[in-house]
């Protein structure tokens, strides 16, 4: 059986609204909205909860087709991004859920697609189960703007997730522009660590500001030897000239002391593995941080070559918000010696 782990480990989800996803149209949605479908939190079930249409249901939910025909939705990608695979998730949907479903993808230079955008199938139709997550490897190979779920011929699907990664045009970009080279919406994706227990490591590359202490990458409480690590995929090779360390909300829980490695993989990033990132030169030596404040490093970066992974390593456990690292893309100079 696929689960999460198997497709949805080393990507990020490219339907989440907070990377300006949106689901911008539903052949009907008389039941429970198309928004919701892409709703970041996992889907739950008030089973005394009604509304003026019928029972409440967290999902996208079509009423019953008596003429033929069948359901379906379209999903605008806030960043343009490479599909690897998606989670067709029935939560709580029984009697309600569709029998089947496929997924169209397209590339689209307009905000709504038109009669000029050629779909193409990114899965083709398949049976679904009730209250079942369905985990699908899935690669569209080239990046894709828009997605269609399909449903036959109609019923509620609680979340749709896409993951894969996100596609910048760096041609605009140029190697000039000083970036966050981390950023999610620049493409960078997590790659693996050894604990999210309270909070997912994409979380540290997310766009804006962390919303609370649920929104950032927090470790269990470390009860042995050591101390907790992440691996970020930059989203090109790069220089970094300044590195910011972000423990918002976290206050009874920061983690005392942070440094950071990094490396220039030639080969698949998706196969770097703990061991070897153990012994990945230092960017910058173990800092000291504080609680509930941005962190800023410039100085104290040691100088390097164009690294594309990078390993943040918290001493000995806790929370981050959120991890920032600016600088120039690899055809930039190395950073200047400490002063």
């Amino acid at each position: 059986m696929t689960t999460q782990s198997d497709i949805g480990k080393g990507w990020v989800d490219l339907a989440q609204p907070r990377l300006g996803t949106e689901v911008i149209y539903a052949s009907d949605d008389f039941f429970a909205p198309k928004e919701r479908l892409i709703s970041p939190a996992p889907p739950v079930f008030i089973p005394d909860k009604f509304d003026d249409n019928g029972k409440w249901m967290d999902g996208w939910e079509s009423r019953r087709r008596r003429g033929g025909g069948y359901d379906h939705c379209i999903l605008r990608l806030g960043c343009r991004g490479v599909i690897k695979g998606v989670d067709i998730d029935t939560s709580h949907f029984t009697g309600n859920y569709p029998p089947e479903a496929s997924i169209d993808v397209c590339e689209s230079e307009h905000a709504n697609p038109d009669d000029e955008n050629v779909w193409r199938p990114l899965v083709p139709q398949r049976p679904l189960n009730g209250d079942s997550h369905h985990f699908i490897n899935a690669d569209s190979g080239s990046p894709v703007t828009h997605v269609r779920l399909n449903i036959f011929p109609d019923g509620g699907i609680a979340r749709l997730r896409l993951f894969g990664h996100i596609t910048p045009d760096w041609d605009a970009v140029g190697t000039n522009q000083r970036i966050d080279l981390a950023a999610m919406v620049q493409g960078g994706r997590p790659l693996i660590c050894n604990d999210e227990h309270f909070g997912s490591l994409a979380n540290l590359i997310a766009p804006g500001k962390g919303l609370n202490m649920g929104d950032g990458w927090e470790t269990r409480r470390r009860r042995e030897p050591g101390y907790d690590w992440g691996i970020i995929a930059l989203g090109a090779p790069g220089i970094i000239d300044e590195i910011l360390v972000d423990t918002a909300y976290f206050k009874g829980n920061y983690p005392d002391r942070f440094f950071l490695q990094g490396t220039l993989v030639t080969g698949d990033v998706s196969k770097v593995t703990a061991a070897a990132s153990a012994d990945w030169p230092r960017l910058i030596d173990e800092q000291k941080l504080d609680m509930d404040r941005e962190h800023s490093f410039s100085t104290e970066i040691i100088p390097h070559k164009p690294v594309n992974v990078v390993r943040l390593n918290i001493i000995p456990d806790g929370g981050v918000s959120r991890l920032r690292l600016f600088g120039r893309r690899a055809e930039s100079k190395v950073v200047p010696p400490r002063s």
